[in-house]
């Protein structure tokens, strides 16, 4: 008898889980799951190519020029972009310092580094870390996306639409 009744409860529960119960569960999570996937969609979008340039302007330019296309302080960038993917340019930027080399140089001399520090051509230290700033680091997928638009030919010198 006591088993009857625990099947028939059993029972109950489970019809009572196929009808109104299943939907009113799912539409209690439907919003939860939504958000998260508009969050992650979000967290892959491409990136602003107007906040990469302003990013761009404000910490870049005075070394790399206002076009991306290199001075005598710094490389164009545009080749440089075409060849490496979003993981390996978050990786130069936010934690690369490279030595331009003089012929028979040691990496980091003192020699190197006061020649650096007196912007001697072909001594200076190519680009700083910019992990520790704050405008740079947050924005880091928006200047890929202003340096690849550059890089692709799909956005020009000029300030690009908002």
């Amino acid at each position: 008898m006591a088993r009857a009744a625990t099947l028939l409860m059993a029972a109950l529960l489970l019809s009572g889980c196929g009808s109104s119960g299943t939907s009113g569960i799912e539409l209690q999570n439907r919003k939860p799951a939504e958000q998260l996937a508009r969050e992650r969609q979000e967290a892959l979008s491409p990136g602003s190519v107007y906040s990469g340039w302003r990013v761009f302007q404000n910490k870049c330019a005075s070394c790399h020029g206002p076009a991306a296309t290199g001075t005598a302080m710094a490389p164009n960038l545009l080749p440089r972009v075409r060849e490496m993917g979003s993981r390996r340019f978050v990786g130069l930027v936010l934690t690369r310092y490279d030595w331009a080399l003089p012929p028979g140089g040691t990496k980091g001399s003192e020699a190197q580094i006061d020649a650096a520090l007196q912007r001697q051509p072909g001594m200076a230290v190519s680009m700083p870390a910019w992990q520790g700033e704050p405008s740079v680091s947050a924005h880091i997928v928006d200047l890929y996306a202003y340096l690849t638009a550059r890089a692709d030919g799909s956005q020009g010198t000029g300030a690009p639409a908002r």
